[in-house]
């Protein structure tokens, strides 16, 4: 037991000094914290660089430039329009010379009501004709529902917004509200299970393959089992896992603190999610990590050069996308029955089962099924994984095919 002490920390801290751990580990941060501050970013732009953009109004029957004005008060600091004795073509003139930032034409069209042609240098920025469009609408509904006899009550209540709820027959169906909350946790944890088998799936056959090429692994077969090996990598690179995981949401916690204190954001979210959801996170989390870890440690062991982990990893890879989407699907789809069949098969069933464990009320039984298979797989890739891992570290040369893991079979048969 010292001896997988030994490696898995030496497999922790060798990787917590490295500079790719570090530079990825800042860059991640700095993302979480531009994310979590995303709207300050955009106001201390805003601020310093948004200008009222000028725009000249040409309006021939001089019955709509007043309406509009008063339709764009909210939206004074952005847009202010400035009304022209003169021509169509000097008001483009002054355009063209930067005078101004655009031409608005007021009309009356043919159905009696306003319409506009906003003109600009060019049609790149978008913000002042989306700003003046809107006014104008509400000016044309003013003056439709004014010919009409409508008062301001009537229009208000046609264009409110339709009374609509869903409500669940079953009692243990979650509400609407309870799936909401729970939605984003599920929506994290599927995301968190992606890019962890990506990122540290990598790590672990770069890990392998390293040792491997440099003839260290020889030394360790000879001195220590392959299961323990292969684990202490796998629960290192794990331990390195979560460590930077709670540095990251640390760094997210505080760079979004002043905001969610303010709102209740925490208390709000968080409030109406079940304890044994967020068990079931870290169970199938956890599930998920070993299954696919142990298959990495697999691949990269039958690698010689880390240049060829890629190619093997690869396929898994794929697999882990297409989890990845089979769930997207399904938080709009829980009871779907792809959903339903993808929950058991152990290449899916972390990112899959966990999806149906919070989008639905299911019974006990399928969640143990889900886990009792995914215990299985790990055992028997455990078992099955140690022998080809023992032989697989002592192949050297190209990876070709499918038979090269027959091989390292074989040479785990000799060896023991």
């Amino acid at each position: 037991m010292n001896k997988f002490f030994i490696i898995l920390f030496h497999t922790f801290f060798s990787k917590l000094r490295s500079k790719s751990f570090i530079i990825s580990t800042i860059i991640t941060a700095v993302i979480v914290a531009g994310i979590a501050n995303i709207d300050r970013i955009f106001e201390a732009f805003e601020d310093r660089g948004t200008e009222v953009a000028e725009v000249g109004v040409v309006d021939e029957e001089n019955e709509y430039t007043a309406l509009v004005q008063e339709q764009l008060g909210p939206f004074s600091d952005q847009v202010r329009l400035t009304p022209l004795s003169e021509s169509v073509e000097e008001g483009i003139d002054r355009v063209e010379q930067g005078e101004l930032q655009g031409l608005l034409l007021l009309e009356e069209g043919p159905d009696g009501l306003p319409q506009g042609i906003f003109k600009a240098q060019t049609v790149a920025n978008q913000q002042a004709p989306q700003v003046i469009e809107q006014a104008l609408q509400q000016v044309k509904i003013e003056v439709a529902t004014a010919r009409l006899g409508l008062d301001e009550e009537t229009v208000e209540s046609i264009y409110a917004p339709v009374s609509f709820q869903t409500e669940a027959l079953s009692d243990t169906a979650r509400s609407e509200e309870e799936l909401t909350q729970t939605r984003f946790l599920v929506n994290a944890l599927v995301v968190v299970i992606y890019f962890s088998v990506l990122a540290y799936g990598n790590m672990i056959a770069m890990e392998v393959a390293t040792e491997k090429s440099s003839r260290v692994m020889e030394i360790l077969v000879s001195s220590v089992s392959p299961v323990k090996q292969m684990f202490a990598k796998i629960f290192g690179i794990g331990l390195l896992g979560i460590v930077q995981y709670m540095l990251i949401i640390l760094i997210g916690f505080l760079s979004m603190r002043g905001s969610m204190e303010s709102d209740g954001f925490i208390g709000d979210m968080m409030s109406g999610v079940p304890v044994s959801l967020i068990i079931f996170a870290l169970v199938f989390f956890l599930l998920g990590y070993l299954f696919y870890a142990t298959i990495s440690a697999v691949l990269g062991s039958l690698v010689s050069r880390t240049e060829e982990v890629n190619i093997v990893i690869t396929p898994l890879t794929m697999i882990v996308v297409v989890a990845f989407l089979i769930s997207m699907f399904g938080l709009n789809a829980p009871e779907s029955g792809i959903i339903t069949v993808t929950s058991y098969i152990p290449f899916f069933t972390p990112m899959v089962m966990f999806l149906r464990v919070g989008m639905l009320q299911l019974p006990f039984w399928e969640i143990a099924l889900g886990i009792i298979v995914m215990v299985i797989s790990i055992v028997f890739l455990a078992l099955i994984g140690a022998r080809i891992y023992k032989g697989g570290v002592l192949m050297y040369g190209k990876v070709s095919s499918l038979k090269d893991i027959k091989q390292a079979l074989a040479l785990s048969k000799k060896e023991s």
